[in-house]
């Protein structure tokens, strides 16, 4: 069996978002695209990077609360600038290591704790979001004007439970040492999504979208979820494809659908940019005082 580099991997998926974007742009025209973000409000656009900031707070404690159940009892400010270090070596490093994998190295070298643990955190804190995009893609689904959906509307909301109890019995089985934060890192999971969806909102608000908010905003759900798949670097491509193909789908502007595609990634990129700031000075982990 051929064994692929990391530099390999890397490789291929610059390749595959370069063909994905290559394949929206020539289907579209990329002026009128343009023209879409020419017309953005900027105190729209600041008001959706502030919401972006404050959704990766939310998922930052997220994350803290499932170390703190290994006993590893980082500090709030330590660990929001190791995750802020981590979304910049995401996107401004695939080549390198990876947020996670560096976050997992860094509380490893620093607490006395089993790899096996500080990974399967990591993995559930990425299932948590996942399920919350699932849960509100379907809520969503609930409200769009599109007959593909119209009739599964009991189904979609026994989707739901049976998604949650489903989430909750692999947490039981595979993390039973976090389970007792099941339903607060759920809650947490839910203020993440709900603030990015809020990003999303106002980014419409920005574009002066005024008509077809809920399925936009559905769209979106659905491209998180598809950016999520590590074929791409940084979902850079497979977000703007699933734009394109759901405009599509579900009858809308397609140069405004890639538009939104393109402010939240300008978004995503200028916050975790500030994380370079922590690749020259590596944050000190400070550890919580136990009362």
């Amino acid at each position: 069996m051929v064994k692929i580099s990391k530099q390999g991997i890397t490789v291929l998926k610059f390749i595959v978002s370069a063909l994905l974007l290559y394949l929206i742009f020539t289907k579209i025209d990329f002026k009128e695209v343009w023209w879409v973000l020419r017309k953005t409000h900027p105190v729209y656009l600041a008001v959706a990077a502030i919401l972006f900031v404050v959704s990766k707070i939310w998922a930052a404690y997220r994350l803290n609360l499932y170390f703190h159940q290994l006993s590893i009892l980082l500090t709030q400010k330590s660990n929001a600038k190791l995750y802020l270090l981590g979304m910049f070596y995401n996107l401004f490093l695939p080549g390198g290591i990876g947020g996670d994998a560096y976050k997992g190295y860094i509380i490893k070298k620093k607490f006395e704790v089993k790899t096996k643990k500080v990974v399967s955190v990591l993995v559930l804190d990425r299932l948590s979001g996942l399920l919350l995009l699932f849960i509100y893609a379907c809520l969503l689904a609930l409200f769009i004007n599109a007959e593909i959906v119209s009739g599964f509307k009991i189904i979609i909301i026994l989707t739901i439970m049976t998604s949650i109890i489903v989430f909750w019995l692999v947490n039981k089985k595979f993390f039973n040492n976090v389970l007792p934060v099941f339903w607060k890192s759920f809650a947490y999971s839910s203020w993440v999504q709900l603030f990015q969806l809020l990003s999303v909102f106002f980014i419409l608000k920005a574009l002066q979208v005024e008509t077809g908010t809920m399925t936009y905003l559905f769209i979106f759900l659905l491209s998180s979820i598809v950016s999520v798949i590590p074929l791409t670097i940084g979902g850079i491509g497979s977000r703007e494809v699933t734009f394109f193909y759901g405009a599509t789908w579900l009858g809308l502007e397609q140069d405004i659908s890639v538009g939104i595609s393109i402010v939240f990634f300008l978004i995503t990129a200028f916050v975790s940019l500030w994380g370079i700031v922590y690749h020259f000075k590596k944050p000190d982990l400070e550890i919580q005082e136990t009362r």
